[in-house]
């Protein structure tokens, strides 16, 4: 195993909850979008939350597929990743608007409540994401509800 981010504050951030959990994993600064490892080395990469972030997404998820072994998985949640509902309209209040003031109440920072629902609304959807992971050269692509569809989990097998 092996922990990565391109972001070395949430590397290190990250690192620490690992061993709070005890688990002590190779970290490494990097850029998904250039990944420094071999083809065909792992059997499954997982991204938690992080492909909302990552400019290029098409070059990530290509990236990932590269370093995956034949048979391999990608985990989007491990890759839990917010994704947007059928009725868009009833829930971009509640992200615009009741997510900021619980994320100001609870983590005293709305600010950050406000990028994550602007980055879930500009993130693709279902469908598009699963395409892209296709496109990307994963053979088989499923995706799966989690929380009534706020959260999807896509799982892509690398042939």
């Amino acid at each position: 195993m092996l922990h990565t981010d391109i972001n070395e504050a949430m590397l290190r951030r990250g690192r620490d909850r690992l061993i709070d959990e005890g688990l002590v994993l190779p970290t490494l600064l990097c850029d998904a979008e250039a990944l420094p490892f071999a083809s065909d080395r792992f059997d499954l990469v997982s991204v938690a939350f992080g492909l909302r972030n990552m400019t290029h997404k098409d070059n990530a998820l290509a990236e990932m597929n590269r370093v995956l072994k034949p048979g391999g998985r990608l985990a989007r949640a491990r890759v839990l990743q917010g994704s947007r509902r059928r009725c868009p309209r009833s829930t971009t209040g509640i992200s615009f608007n009741v997510l900021p003031r619980v994320g100001e109440w609870v983590a005293k920072d709305g600010e950050s409540y406000r990028y994550l629902a602007e980055s879930i609304r500009m993130h693709p959807g279902q469908a598009e994401l699963k395409a892209m992971m296709k496109s990307a050269g994963f053979g088989h692509v499923d995706v799966h509800n989690l929380s009534a569809g706020v959260v999807a989990l896509h799982v892509g097998i690398k042939c």
